[in-house]
């Protein structure tokens, strides 16, 4: 593969692990931010975004003669915002260099041009080969925010920094804020979220905007413990990393923790060891007895309670297992809340889950930048339980309604009609959505890449059964609905997405 021979001050695409291509210029790193060792990259500032990173020289390519290319790659309206940045920037630099010709600058501080030097790939520190004129943010440049990004090696993602953490040897190598500003706690919730008072008494909580989308989040200085890399939480933890939360990490398959550490993530050896060195500690584990278990267990979280100390339960589990967890907690001076979140995979990895929280009001004040960086929107709904409850209620009806599809789509296929053209007929009636058109696409492809296991729905159609049964309601369609995932689960579709419930109409 051909060299990139790039130089400060050059306009780039710089793609970073599993995000794309993204257009951004070369600049000079801070003075004490050394190169990784063996990596041949160079420091890019991102346009549309507060963000930089070490992008290696393979990763790079020059703006001009590939944007063509990456507009038709990606449509998204924030890559659209950063192409529109860089040409904001370059209609500015081209006044500054008009306004300039032959006037020179008028304050008597214009330094002359100078020819830059090609950034070599064996430099240790890029540091010295910066233009002492060159500011490592000029003022064409996108605005700096009070946190900023580094990715520090092959397949790494972000870590951020919101204040000064110099004694601390895990970050000394890290990009800190450029912002003077102190890093804060987060302002009283009520200022920031929008507040609607329910007949019921418990309180909706909904964000304003998307914080997640937009950057605009202001990272807690309270440690972050994290317990569980699945599907939901690994990426959970990723946005959290992204926002500039520091935060510790284990996983019971200790190797799921890896991609996080090189993230600027912190590793855990134990439950116990995280809640201990953590002021608040999440879990998102997959039922009720990996909760119980992660608590209670040997060198389990609660172990490492302490008065003060948070624990958060974002599992989907069942409220008696909330009340339990609760109890126990707060027995040795913890303070609980439980937060399980409704979503998928993706929409984990896109920060834009839906939160539940209930139990300790105070706890839920205290993880509002957190919830801001993993969800969209956020619910207070009371005593510890509630959140469990309709987190159950909204998983059967989607459980439900996965099955009514599958069943819709098999029997047009069984009475000889088109599985697409039921699709595209139902995607252009009421009950069109995203959920539907993507599950149905991928059921017709034969794709069924979990983005929500199919066990973990079954599971939570179980417990919904349950629940009922303990208030006496009847729960007929979701009783329905859970045989045929059980079938689904006999065919070996556990792992599958809750789209292969499709299989268990067609063996």
């Amino acid at each position: 593969m051909a060299t990139v021979h790039l130089r400060i001050g050059d306009l780039v695409w710089g793609k970073l692990g599993r995000y794309p291509p993204w257009p951004g210029k070369i600049v000079s790193p801070p003075k004490d931010l050394k190169k990784p060792r063996g990596k041949k990259c160079h420091f890019v500032k991102f346009f549309g975004t507060e963000d930089h990173a070490w992008i290696k020289v393979e990763q790079l390519k020059p703006y001009h003669p590939h944007k063509e290319e990456m507009i038709k790659i990606n449509k998204g309206k924030r890559f659209q915002q950063a192409v529109d940045a860089v040409e904001d920037f370059l209609k500015k630099a081209k006044g500054k260099e008009q306004n300039s010709d032959g006037k020179g600058d008028s304050k008597g501080k214009k330094t002359p041009n100078k020819p830059l030097k090609i950034l070599e790939e064996d430099d240790e520190d890029l540091s010295a080969l910066k233009d002492p004129s060159e500011k490592d943010l000029t003022d064409s440049d996108p605005e700096p925010s009070t946190i900023e990004r580094l990715g520090a090696g092959p397949g790494s993602g972000f870590k951020w920094e919101s204040s000064p953490v110099k004694d601390d040897p895990h970050f000394h190598h890290f990009l800190l804020s450029q912002s003077e500003k102190p890093a804060s706690s987060m302002e009283p919730i009520s200022k920031r979220l929008k507040i609607i008072e329910e007949d019921s008494g418990s309180t909706s909580i909904q964000a304003a905007d998307s914080t997640a989308i937009n950057g605009s989040i202001t990272p807690t200085d309270k440690r972050i413990g994290f317990l569980g890399l699945g599907l939901m939480g690994s990426g959970i933890v990723s946005n959290l990393l992204k926002m500039g939360h520091v935060v510790t990490v284990w996983n019971r398959t200790a190797e799921k923790c890896d991609l996080f550490i090189q993230e600027g993530a912190r590793l855990g050896r134990t439950p116990a060891e995280v809640a201990s060195m953590c002021d608040i500690t999440f879990s998102c584990v997959s039922d009720p007895k990996a909760a119980r278990d992660l608590v209670l267990g040997p060198s389990g979280v609660l172990q490492g309670i302490r008065p003060g100390k948070c624990y958060v339960e974002m599992s989907t589990v069942d409220p008696e297992t909330i009340t339990e967890l609760s109890q126990v907690i707060t027995s040795r001076g913890g303070r609980f809340l439980e937060a399980p979140v409704s979503g998928s995979q993706q929409l984990s990895n896109d920060g834009m889950l839906v939160i539940l929280a209930a139990g300790d009001r105070t706890v839920y004040e205290d993880c509002s930048s957190c919830f801001q960086a993993m969800g969209k929107t956020s619910f207070f709904l009371g005593e510890a339980g509630n959140a469990a409850r309709m987190m159950l209620i909204l998983n059967m009806v989607q459980g439900s309604f996965m099955a009514t599809i599958a069943e819709g789509l098999t029997l047009a296929q069984a009475t000889g009609q088109s599985q697409q053209t039921f699709l595209d007929i139902l995607c252009q009636g009421q009950m069109a959505s995203t959920f539907v058109d993507q599950k149905c696409q991928n059921i017709l492809q034969g794709n069924f890449k979990p983005d929500y296991y199919l066990k973990h729905i079954q599971k939570d159609l179980r417990l919904a059964i349950s629940m009922g049964d303990m208030a006496n309601h009847p729960t007929p369609m979701a009783a329905a609905a859970n045989e045929v995932y059980k079938r689904a689960k006999a065919l070996d579709q556990s792992d599958n997405d809750i789209s292969a419930v499709y299989r268990a109409y067609i063996h």
